[in-house]
């Protein structure tokens, strides 16, 4: 009973880390998935990621109110590192949503609640349904399953004040939007294309009315673009897994001054 009293703030902090993790990681911190469930599986993925670490014992001293927030801080770091990565999706079709006229018929996405374009609402479920084809959520999983070998449990401080550590998360969000704009750019110059002709036609027949023609054709062209480059994006999207999973790690690192 002694043993099982000092190993249960040990595990606390990991089940703290794990639970905060799930917060905002991409497919279990959706509204759509029940709180019960997400509480058991961290439950049990902390235990068996408990049985690993080399600390077993530990006190509950002054100390550990601030290890408590480290982890929570850990777990909610590197959840959102793995959403924000994935998030070029949908601003990818975001940017394609602008150019065909999309921008203002917006959805509700019932997994996160909040309003998503329709073009990368439908891009971003693709993405989803391939990230479990190719087990990427394992990935992830694995991602805070080895974060201890980078931030070590009885670790009490991080260095966010590190300028490499916030010039790296800086440069990640950066490469974000850039291949999220690798996405959209097929789309959106063909578009531009369209453009120019619909210019042109409108100089040279006056009587015509661009704004009439002009969505139908624009719609028209986007998606027999999209249905050709789909296979390219889900190239993209790959790459975005690879990324995702380095960016993680290399922050791991950067919080365990290991770099």
């Amino acid at each position: 009973m002694e043993n099982v009293l000092n190993s249960f703030p040990v595990f606390l902090l990991v089940f703290t880390r794990v639970s905060a993790f799930f917060v905002t990681m991409p497919l279990l911190s959706y509204r759509t998935l029940p709180a019960s469930y997400r509480i058991g599986f961290a439950f049990f993925l902390s235990f068996i990621m408990y049985s690993t670490i080399s600390i077993e014992t530990m006190e509950i001293t002054g100390n550990y109110l601030l290890l408590i927030f480290k982890e929570a801080s850990v777990g909610l770091l590197l959840g959102f590192i793995a959403y924000m990565m994935l998030s070029a999706v949908q601003i990818a079709g975001g940017f394609i949503d602008f150019q065909m006229g999309f921008a203002i018929a917006n959805v509700i996405d019932p997994q996160t609640g909040a309003q998503s374009p329709l073009i990368g609402q439908y891009l971003y479920m693709f993405a989803l349904l391939f990230l479990l084809a190719v087990n990427g959520h394992h990935l992830i999983l694995d991602g805070v399953y080895y974060s201890y070998q980078f931030i070590p449990i009885d670790q009490l401080f991080l260095p966010f004040g590190d300028s490499n550590m916030i010039e790296y998360v800086i440069q990640s969000f950066s490469l974000m939007f850039m291949i999220a704009f690798q996405m959209a750019i097929p789309v959106i110059a063909s578009l531009f294309l369209v453009d120019v002709a619909l210019g042109i036609v409108a100089r040279t027949v006056p009587q015509l009315n661009i704004f009439v023609v002009g969505f139908p054709i624009k719609i028209a062209v986007s998606f027999l673009i999209i249905f050709i480059v789909l296979a390219v994006m889900f190239g993209v999207i790959q790459h975005i897994f690879e990324t995702m999973l380095h960016v993680m790690r290399t922050v791991m690192e950067f919080m365990g001054g290991l770099r």
